[in-house]
């Protein structure tokens, strides 16, 4: 779901909203949670991390046979079929808010959506968890 920020973006550090799971997310959870985030203005995107389900079993004895695991599905976010290839435990939701009021009030409804979804419990913390500019590790590679 990650997109490339805007050239004029780079350098600026937005607010992010971390909702870390007490419990990995089935796929219609995860579904929910996203449409209802989409709904909320003033935020610019949304990142998921969790468990990584792979499309094939990659050991024991039913290695190379497909993995049919029910978290593996295709959700529909904002209208979009989306493969979900992980059960997903994280939200790093990044806003993008003028000031302080602006950003309790988005964190507000996210809260609010969040109470509703999650029913095992989620903790929620405001800060910046990932980078936003180029850092010593990428100009290696270059």
């Amino acid at each position: 779901m990650a997109s490339e920020p805007p050239i004029e973006y780079a350098g600026v550090p937005l607010p992010e909203v971390q909702v870390f799971t007490n419990r990995l997310l089935n796929a219609e959870t995860t579904e929910n949670v996203l449409n209802a985030l989409n709904d909320i203005e003033n935020i610019r995107q949304i990142n998921m991390t969790g468990e990584s389900v792979s499309k094939v079993i990659g050991n024991g004895p039913a290695k190379g046979m497909p993995n049919n695991h029910e978290a593996r599905k295709t959700i529909k976010v904002k209208g979009k079929d989306v493969e979900l290839k992980y059960q997903v435990g994280a939200f790093y939701i990044e806003l993008d808010v003028e000031d302080e009021d602006a950003m309790n009030l988005v964190i507000s409804k996210i809260k609010e959506n969040c109470d509703k979804i999650i029913t095992h419990g989620y903790s929620l913390n405001v800060g910046r968890y990932t980078k936003y500019r180029k850092t010593l590790t990428d100009y290696r590679g270059e």
